[in-house]
Protein backbone atom coordinates (compact mmCIF):
# COMPACT_ATOMS: atom_id res chain seq x y z
CA UNK A 1 0.00 0.00 0.00
CA UNK A 2 1.22 3.81 -0.34
CA UNK A 3 3.30 5.27 2.47
CA UNK A 4 2.56 9.03 3.43
CA UNK A 5 4.80 10.45 0.91
CA UNK A 6 2.74 7.99 -1.60
CA UNK A 7 -0.63 9.05 -0.99
CA UNK A 8 0.84 12.72 -1.19
CA UNK A 9 2.02 11.91 -4.68
CA UNK A 10 -1.46 10.71 -5.90
CA UNK A 11 -2.91 13.88 -4.09
CA UNK A 12 -0.67 15.97 -6.10
CA UNK A 13 -1.18 14.09 -9.06
CA UNK A 14 -5.41 14.71 -8.45
CA UNK A 15 -4.61 18.12 -8.34
CA UNK A 16 -2.37 18.10 -11.44
CA UNK A 17 -5.62 16.31 -13.43
CA UNK A 18 -7.77 19.29 -11.87
CA UNK A 19 -5.43 22.04 -13.33
CA UNK A 20 -4.85 20.09 -16.73
CA UNK A 21 -8.71 20.33 -17.20
CA UNK A 22 -9.11 23.92 -16.56
CA UNK A 23 -5.78 24.88 -18.67
CA UNK A 24 -5.00 22.44 -21.05
CA UNK A 25 -1.65 22.31 -19.97
CA UNK A 26 -0.29 18.53 -21.24
CA UNK A 27 3.18 19.45 -19.39
CA UNK A 28 0.38 19.09 -15.70
CA UNK A 29 -0.96 15.93 -17.15
CA UNK A 30 2.20 14.67 -17.56
CA UNK A 31 3.00 15.05 -14.66
CA UNK A 32 0.11 13.19 -12.98
CA UNK A 33 0.57 10.24 -14.95
CA UNK A 34 4.55 10.29 -13.75
CA UNK A 35 3.40 10.51 -9.80
CA UNK A 36 0.50 7.75 -10.49
CA UNK A 37 2.79 5.53 -12.60
CA UNK A 38 5.66 5.93 -10.11
CA UNK A 39 3.27 4.91 -6.92
CA UNK A 40 1.74 2.24 -9.24
CA UNK A 41 5.12 0.77 -10.21
CA UNK A 42 6.43 0.93 -6.73
CA UNK A 43 2.97 -1.02 -4.84
CA UNK A 44 4.19 -3.16 -7.73
CA UNK A 45 7.68 -3.73 -6.44
CA UNK A 46 7.19 -4.27 -2.53
CA UNK A 47 4.21 -6.84 -3.30
CA UNK A 48 6.75 -8.96 -5.15
CA UNK A 49 9.63 -8.55 -3.08
CA UNK A 50 8.22 -9.00 0.38
CA UNK A 51 7.10 -12.27 0.49
CA UNK A 52 10.60 -13.37 -1.04
CA UNK A 53 12.29 -11.86 2.30
CA UNK A 54 12.77 -14.44 5.96
CA UNK A 55 13.08 -13.33 9.63
CA UNK A 56 14.32 -15.83 11.97
CA UNK A 57 15.39 -14.97 15.91
CA UNK A 58 17.36 -16.65 18.15
CA UNK A 59 17.00 -15.37 22.19
CA UNK A 60 19.66 -16.18 24.47
CA UNK A 61 19.09 -17.39 27.06
CA UNK A 62 15.59 -18.57 26.58
CA UNK A 63 15.18 -18.62 30.63
CA UNK A 64 16.29 -15.95 32.86
CA UNK A 65 15.78 -14.92 36.42
CA UNK A 66 13.83 -11.61 36.85
CA UNK A 67 16.40 -8.85 36.59
CA UNK A 68 18.69 -10.18 33.82
CA UNK A 69 18.87 -9.83 30.73
CA UNK A 70 18.05 -11.33 27.35
CA UNK A 71 20.10 -11.11 24.11
CA UNK A 72 17.74 -10.90 21.13
CA UNK A 73 19.13 -11.38 17.91
CA UNK A 74 17.06 -11.06 14.21
CA UNK A 75 18.01 -12.50 11.08
CA UNK A 76 16.87 -11.22 7.63
CA UNK A 77 17.78 -12.76 4.51
CA UNK A 78 15.68 -11.64 0.97
CA UNK A 79 16.44 -13.70 -2.15
CA UNK A 80 16.62 -9.77 -4.07
CA UNK A 81 17.40 -7.09 -3.24
CA UNK A 82 15.38 -4.61 -1.03
CA UNK A 83 15.47 -1.07 0.12
CA UNK A 84 14.31 0.78 3.10
CA UNK A 85 13.72 -2.36 5.13
CA UNK A 86 12.26 -1.81 8.62
CA UNK A 87 12.37 -4.71 10.85
CA UNK A 88 9.56 -4.24 14.16
CA UNK A 89 9.79 -6.92 16.72
CA UNK A 90 7.76 -6.34 20.19
CA UNK A 91 8.60 -8.83 23.78
CA UNK A 92 4.84 -7.81 24.94
CA UNK A 93 4.91 -6.00 27.79
CA UNK A 94 8.25 -5.23 27.90
CA UNK A 95 8.84 -3.11 24.73
CA UNK A 96 9.64 -2.95 20.59
CA UNK A 97 12.61 -2.58 18.90
CA UNK A 98 12.92 -1.73 15.20
CA UNK A 99 15.81 -1.20 12.95
CA UNK A 100 15.99 -0.10 9.48
CA UNK A 101 18.55 -1.32 6.86
CA UNK A 102 18.73 1.53 3.37
CA UNK A 103 19.60 -1.77 1.13
CA UNK A 104 19.83 -5.71 1.73
CA UNK A 105 21.93 -7.34 -0.66
CA UNK A 106 20.52 -10.76 -2.22
CA UNK A 107 21.14 -13.98 -0.08
CA UNK A 108 23.27 -12.00 2.67
CA UNK A 109 21.67 -11.99 6.15
CA UNK A 110 21.46 -8.83 7.83
CA UNK A 111 21.68 -9.33 11.71
CA UNK A 112 20.47 -7.22 13.79
CA UNK A 113 20.61 -7.70 17.99
CA UNK A 114 18.52 -6.33 20.63
CA UNK A 115 18.56 -6.52 24.51
CA UNK A 116 15.88 -7.04 26.86
CA UNK A 117 15.91 -6.57 30.56
CA UNK A 118 14.17 -8.55 31.95
CA UNK A 119 11.88 -7.23 34.87
CA UNK A 120 8.91 -8.48 36.48
CA UNK A 121 8.81 -11.89 36.45
CA UNK A 122 6.48 -13.81 34.22
CA UNK A 123 6.53 -15.71 30.84
CA UNK A 124 6.57 -13.28 27.47
CA UNK A 125 5.63 -13.80 24.25
CA UNK A 126 8.40 -12.38 21.83
CA UNK A 127 7.28 -11.28 18.40
CA UNK A 128 6.16 -12.23 15.51
CA UNK A 129 8.43 -10.01 13.85
CA UNK A 130 7.30 -7.43 11.21
CA UNK A 131 9.35 -6.60 7.74
CA UNK A 132 7.83 -3.76 6.33
CA UNK A 133 9.72 -3.21 2.46
CA UNK A 134 9.35 0.09 0.77
CA UNK A 135 10.50 0.61 -2.66
CA UNK A 136 13.34 3.10 -3.60
CA UNK A 137 11.15 6.24 -3.58
CA UNK A 138 9.72 5.22 -0.73
CA UNK A 139 6.29 5.43 -1.86
CA UNK A 140 4.78 2.46 -1.24
CA UNK A 141 5.58 -0.10 1.54
CA UNK A 142 4.22 -3.93 2.29
CA UNK A 143 4.05 -5.47 5.53
CA UNK A 144 4.58 -9.01 6.72
CA UNK A 145 4.87 -11.11 9.47
CA UNK A 146 7.27 -13.67 10.70
CA UNK A 147 5.36 -16.98 11.29
CA UNK A 148 7.46 -17.71 14.54
CA UNK A 149 6.67 -16.12 18.02
CA UNK A 150 8.84 -17.55 20.93
CA UNK A 151 8.88 -17.66 24.56
CA UNK A 152 11.13 -15.67 27.14
CA UNK A 153 10.68 -17.18 30.53
CA UNK A 154 11.75 -14.61 33.24
CA UNK A 155 12.01 -16.52 36.85
CA UNK A 156 12.00 -14.96 39.98
CA UNK A 157 15.41 -13.68 40.96
CA UNK A 158 17.05 -16.25 43.47
CA UNK A 159 19.45 -16.16 46.11
CA UNK A 160 22.78 -18.01 46.99
CA UNK A 161 21.64 -20.18 50.39
CA UNK A 162 24.18 -21.53 52.79
CA UNK A 163 23.33 -24.49 55.00
CA UNK A 164 20.93 -27.53 54.59
CA UNK A 165 18.08 -28.77 57.10
CA UNK A 166 19.31 -31.65 59.13
CA UNK A 167 17.81 -34.78 58.19
CA UNK A 168 17.77 -38.44 59.14
CA UNK A 169 20.47 -40.01 57.31
CA UNK A 170 19.94 -43.91 55.74
CA UNK A 171 20.96 -45.04 59.26
CA UNK A 172 17.61 -43.82 61.50
CA UNK A 173 19.78 -43.34 64.11
CA UNK A 174 22.59 -40.74 63.13
CA UNK A 175 21.13 -37.08 61.63
CA UNK A 176 22.48 -36.01 58.40
CA UNK A 177 22.57 -32.32 57.16
CA UNK A 178 22.91 -34.00 53.31
CA UNK A 179 20.70 -35.81 51.19
CA UNK A 180 22.16 -39.16 50.33
CA UNK A 181 20.47 -40.22 46.71
CA UNK A 182 20.47 -39.39 43.19
CA UNK A 183 18.31 -37.70 41.23
CA UNK A 184 16.85 -40.25 39.20
CA UNK A 185 15.43 -41.97 42.06
CA UNK A 186 15.73 -45.44 43.58
CA UNK A 187 16.20 -48.87 41.74
CA UNK A 188 13.00 -50.40 42.89
CA UNK A 189 9.88 -50.21 41.54
CA UNK A 190 6.93 -48.94 43.85
CA UNK A 191 3.57 -48.27 41.77
CA UNK A 192 2.27 -46.51 38.62
CA UNK A 193 0.83 -43.44 38.73
CA UNK A 194 -1.15 -40.69 36.07
CA UNK A 195 1.85 -39.44 33.82
CA UNK A 196 2.23 -35.78 35.07
CA UNK A 197 3.68 -32.78 32.54
CA UNK A 198 7.96 -33.05 32.76
CA UNK A 199 8.12 -36.79 33.61
CA UNK A 200 10.74 -38.35 31.83
CA UNK A 201 9.28 -40.59 29.51
CA UNK A 202 11.86 -43.46 30.08
CA UNK A 203 9.58 -44.68 32.73
CA UNK A 204 6.36 -44.80 31.21
CA UNK A 205 4.77 -48.50 31.31
CA UNK A 206 3.24 -48.94 28.11
CA UNK A 207 1.50 -52.56 28.89
CA UNK A 208 -0.91 -50.46 31.63
CA UNK A 209 -0.93 -47.71 29.88
CA UNK A 210 -2.22 -49.12 26.64
CA UNK A 211 -4.88 -50.81 29.11
CA UNK A 212 -6.52 -47.63 30.76
CA UNK A 213 -5.70 -45.77 27.58
CA UNK A 214 -3.93 -43.10 29.23
CA UNK A 215 -0.33 -42.53 29.81
CA UNK A 216 1.01 -44.29 33.36
CA UNK A 217 4.51 -43.81 34.94
CA UNK A 218 6.82 -46.29 36.95
CA UNK A 219 7.44 -44.54 40.27
CA UNK A 220 10.65 -45.86 41.56
CA UNK A 221 11.22 -45.77 45.69
CA UNK A 222 12.74 -42.80 46.36
CA UNK A 223 15.02 -42.47 49.56
CA UNK A 224 12.39 -40.53 52.41
CA UNK A 225 15.07 -38.29 53.96
CA UNK A 226 15.57 -36.83 50.69
CA UNK A 227 12.29 -35.75 49.32
CA UNK A 228 11.10 -32.40 50.46
CA UNK A 229 8.19 -29.99 50.00
CA UNK A 230 8.38 -26.25 49.18
CA UNK A 231 4.93 -24.83 49.83
CA UNK A 232 4.25 -21.18 48.93
CA UNK A 233 1.29 -19.37 50.88
CA UNK A 234 -0.76 -17.51 48.21
CA UNK A 235 -3.75 -16.49 50.28
CA UNK A 236 -4.03 -12.67 49.77
CA UNK A 237 -4.27 -11.58 52.96
CA UNK A 238 -1.14 -13.45 53.85
CA UNK A 239 0.92 -10.18 52.46
CA UNK A 240 0.30 -6.48 53.34
CA UNK A 241 1.73 -5.60 50.24
CA UNK A 242 2.24 -6.83 46.40
CA UNK A 243 5.96 -6.56 47.56
CA UNK A 244 5.88 -9.03 50.00
CA UNK A 245 4.31 -11.99 48.18
CA UNK A 246 7.29 -11.12 45.57
CA UNK A 247 9.68 -11.44 48.51
CA UNK A 248 8.15 -14.68 48.96
CA UNK A 249 8.19 -15.74 45.93
CA UNK A 250 11.68 -15.28 45.74
CA UNK A 251 12.00 -17.16 48.79
CA UNK A 252 10.73 -20.09 47.49
CA UNK A 253 12.40 -20.17 44.33
CA UNK A 254 15.61 -19.39 46.37
CA UNK A 255 14.63 -22.87 48.18
CA UNK A 256 13.63 -25.09 45.45
CA UNK A 257 17.04 -24.43 43.42
CA UNK A 258 18.89 -24.51 46.78
CA UNK A 259 17.84 -28.41 47.91
CA UNK A 260 17.74 -29.36 44.16
CA UNK A 261 21.45 -28.30 43.54
CA UNK A 262 22.28 -30.02 46.86
CA UNK A 263 20.68 -33.82 47.00
CA UNK A 264 16.87 -33.13 47.34
CA UNK A 265 14.16 -33.82 45.73
CA UNK A 266 11.55 -31.22 46.23
CA UNK A 267 8.14 -31.15 45.38
CA UNK A 268 6.48 -27.36 44.85
CA UNK A 269 3.06 -26.35 45.79
CA UNK A 270 2.03 -22.70 45.11
CA UNK A 271 -1.57 -23.30 44.02
CA UNK A 272 -1.96 -26.71 41.80
CA UNK A 273 -4.04 -29.46 43.98
CA UNK A 274 -0.86 -32.06 43.57
CA UNK A 275 1.99 -30.04 43.06
CA UNK A 276 5.46 -30.46 40.48
CA UNK A 277 7.45 -32.91 41.94
CA UNK A 278 11.02 -31.78 40.69
CA UNK A 279 13.32 -34.72 40.27
CA UNK A 280 14.45 -34.06 36.69
CA UNK A 281 15.81 -30.84 35.30
CA UNK A 282 13.37 -30.59 32.95
CA UNK A 283 10.62 -31.02 35.63
CA UNK A 284 12.94 -28.00 37.77
CA UNK A 285 12.48 -25.65 34.95
CA UNK A 286 8.57 -26.66 35.05
CA UNK A 287 8.22 -25.82 38.69
CA UNK A 288 9.90 -22.56 38.17
CA UNK A 289 8.14 -21.10 35.25
CA UNK A 290 4.99 -21.59 37.98
CA UNK A 291 6.94 -19.76 40.09
CA UNK A 292 7.26 -17.14 37.48
CA UNK A 293 3.79 -16.50 36.85
CA UNK A 294 2.18 -17.66 40.03
CA UNK A 295 -0.19 -15.03 41.98
CA UNK A 296 -2.16 -14.50 44.67
CA UNK A 297 -5.82 -16.17 45.57
CA UNK A 298 -8.27 -14.35 47.81
CA UNK A 299 -10.27 -17.58 47.73
CA UNK A 300 -8.47 -20.29 48.48
CA UNK A 301 -9.45 -22.37 51.49
CA UNK A 302 -6.31 -23.39 52.59
CA UNK A 303 -6.63 -25.61 55.09
CA UNK A 304 -8.46 -28.19 53.41
CA UNK A 305 -5.92 -28.13 50.13
CA UNK A 306 -3.38 -28.84 52.61
CA UNK A 307 -5.47 -31.70 54.24
CA UNK A 308 -6.13 -33.26 51.15
CA UNK A 309 -2.46 -32.47 50.18
CA UNK A 310 -1.00 -34.85 52.85
CA UNK A 311 -3.67 -37.45 52.00
CA UNK A 312 -1.65 -37.62 48.71
CA UNK A 313 0.85 -39.28 51.00
CA UNK A 314 3.71 -36.45 50.48
CA UNK A 315 6.26 -36.95 53.64
CA UNK A 316 9.79 -36.71 53.57
CA UNK A 317 13.18 -35.07 55.05
CA UNK A 318 12.15 -31.71 54.93
CA UNK A 319 9.18 -29.48 54.76
CA UNK A 320 10.31 -25.49 53.46
CA UNK A 321 6.66 -23.61 54.74
CA UNK A 322 6.97 -19.85 52.63
CA UNK A 323 4.18 -17.43 53.66
CA UNK A 324 3.53 -13.54 54.68
CA UNK A 325 3.00 -12.74 58.25
CA UNK A 326 2.36 -15.98 60.19
CA UNK A 327 -1.20 -16.35 60.82
CA UNK A 328 -3.21 -18.62 63.14
CA UNK A 329 -4.09 -20.64 59.20
CA UNK A 330 -0.58 -21.04 58.90
CA UNK A 331 -0.03 -22.21 62.10
CA UNK A 332 -2.81 -25.17 61.77
CA UNK A 333 -1.29 -25.72 58.08
CA UNK A 334 2.16 -26.19 59.99
CA UNK A 335 0.45 -28.44 62.57
CA UNK A 336 -1.15 -30.66 58.92
CA UNK A 337 1.83 -31.43 57.39
CA UNK A 338 5.12 -30.94 59.92
CA UNK A 339 4.21 -34.24 61.28
CA UNK A 340 4.72 -36.01 58.14
CA UNK A 341 8.38 -34.46 58.06
CA UNK A 342 11.44 -34.37 60.14
CA UNK A 343 12.59 -30.73 59.95
CA UNK A 344 10.57 -28.13 59.31
CA UNK A 345 11.36 -24.66 58.20
CA UNK A 346 8.72 -21.99 58.11
CA UNK A 347 10.33 -18.76 55.82
CA UNK A 348 8.38 -15.51 56.66
CA UNK A 349 8.44 -11.70 55.25
CA UNK A 350 8.06 -9.75 58.47
CA UNK A 351 10.85 -7.54 59.74
CA UNK A 352 9.99 -8.87 63.63
CA UNK A 353 8.16 -12.30 65.16
CA UNK A 354 5.05 -12.69 66.16
CA UNK A 355 3.26 -15.03 68.06
CA UNK A 356 2.49 -17.15 65.96
CA UNK A 357 6.15 -17.84 64.52
CA UNK A 358 6.79 -18.55 68.57
CA UNK A 359 4.54 -21.15 68.86
CA UNK A 360 5.76 -23.22 65.56
CA UNK A 361 9.70 -22.71 67.37
CA UNK A 362 8.15 -23.87 69.78
CA UNK A 363 6.89 -26.82 68.62
CA UNK A 364 10.54 -27.45 66.61
CA UNK A 365 10.40 -25.41 63.62
CA UNK A 366 13.34 -23.33 62.25
CA UNK A 367 12.45 -20.10 61.54
CA UNK A 368 13.64 -17.32 58.92
CA UNK A 369 12.13 -14.30 59.23
CA UNK A 370 13.03 -11.26 55.80
CA UNK A 371 11.20 -8.47 55.95
CA UNK A 372 10.37 -7.15 51.61
CA UNK A 373 13.70 -4.96 51.52
CA UNK A 374 15.77 -7.43 53.03
CA UNK A 375 17.80 -10.98 51.80
CA UNK A 376 17.17 -14.17 52.51
CA UNK A 377 20.05 -15.22 52.20
CA UNK A 378 21.90 -13.95 56.08
CA UNK A 379 18.41 -15.31 57.74
CA UNK A 380 18.95 -19.15 55.94
CA UNK A 381 22.61 -19.09 56.88
CA UNK A 382 22.27 -17.70 60.54
CA UNK A 383 18.67 -19.99 61.25
CA UNK A 384 20.74 -23.45 59.48
CA UNK A 385 23.96 -22.31 61.80
CA UNK A 386 21.67 -22.69 64.57
CA UNK A 387 20.22 -25.95 63.80
CA UNK A 388 23.98 -27.50 63.03
CA UNK A 389 24.70 -26.18 66.97
CA UNK A 390 21.94 -27.89 68.48
CA UNK A 391 21.95 -31.67 66.20
CA UNK A 392 22.79 -34.19 68.35
CA UNK A 393 25.26 -36.70 67.66
CA UNK A 394 23.23 -40.02 67.52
Amino acid sequence: MPTLHGWAALGAAFALGVLWIGFGERLLLALAIFLVGSVALGVLYVRSSAPRARLTRQISPVQVHDGERAIVQLSLVSSRRLHSAIVEDIVHSLGTASFVAERVDESEPMLARYEVLCKPRGVYKVGPATLRVRDAMALAESLSSGRRADRLVVYPSVEPLAGLPVVRGQDPNVNSARANFSHSGGDDFFTLREYQRGDDLRRVHWPSSARRDELMIKQLEMPWQSRALVLLDIRADSYATPDSFEHAVRGAASAMRHLYRHGFSPTLWSGHSRGTAVTTSQAYELAMEELATVQTNPELDFGALMSRLRREGLAGGALVMVTGVLDSGGVSVFKTLSRDYYKTIVMTVSERENEALHQVKRAGAVAVASGPASKWAPAWREAMEKTWSTASAG
